[in-house]
């Protein structure tokens, strides 16, 4: 069985925006972005029909909680237990800043994910802001690895236009906007 998971998830910037920038971003294209894909087998731990959420624990022990699009219409034929093939966009970060900057207009802006690939067609996908101290950087590929006040460390890849990247550094506390994990192909193995 199959399970389609094409996300029709709006993406939320978050924060608090006036009427006008309200009324200006819903009426803006989102930006596409592109992103690298990734497939794991995992186990579902947890599935709320209600929420349309799953979460699924793959090989490494890695644990993914992944939005669940509107089309599916049979996700309540899958259950706890059940080995499913997932794929879905790795962590990308839009926006990096130091802790102490003030927001950005242009992080509220609507984003769209496409998959890296010859015909991509975007998908909008929710956004997240995590605040944390850089345990590692890589410029070249470029990824930060950031660890959260309840300990948790995440690695993120880095869009190449976020601007000023070459600024952050280890120990750096910095605010990061970033596309969440979301599956768009989900099958049972």
């Amino acid at each position: 069985m199959t399970l389609a998971l094409l996300m029709a998830v709006a993406a939320v910037a978050g924060g608090e925006r006036t009427a006008a920038a309200q009324s200006t971003a819903a009426k803006a294209t989102p930006r596409v972005v592109v992103a690298e894909t990734t497939s794991i087998e995992a186990r579902l731990d947890a599935v709320d029909v209600k929420t349309r959420r799953m979460m699924v624990t793959g090989p490494r022990g890695k644990t993914l909680t992944l939005k669940v699009g509107p089309d599916v219409k049979d996700l309540d034929q899958v259950k706890p237990g059940d080995q499913l093939v997932v794929r879905y966009f790795e962590p990308l970060a839009l926006f990096v800043r130091k802790g102490n900057e003030p927001r950005v207009a242009a992080e509220g802006a609507a984003v769209q994910v496409a998959p890296n690939s010859k015909k991509p067609v975007a998908v909008p996908v929710d956004t997240v802001e995590f605040k944390g101290t850089v345990e590692g950087i890589e410029y070249a590929k470029p990824r930060l690895t950031l660890k959260g006040a309840e300990g948790k460390t995440r690695t993120i890849k880095v869009d190449p236009s976020v601007k000023r990247f070459n600024e952050v550094k280890k120990g750096d506390q910095i605010v990061v906007r970033y596309t969440e994990a979301t599956a768009f192909s989900v099958r049972k193995r």
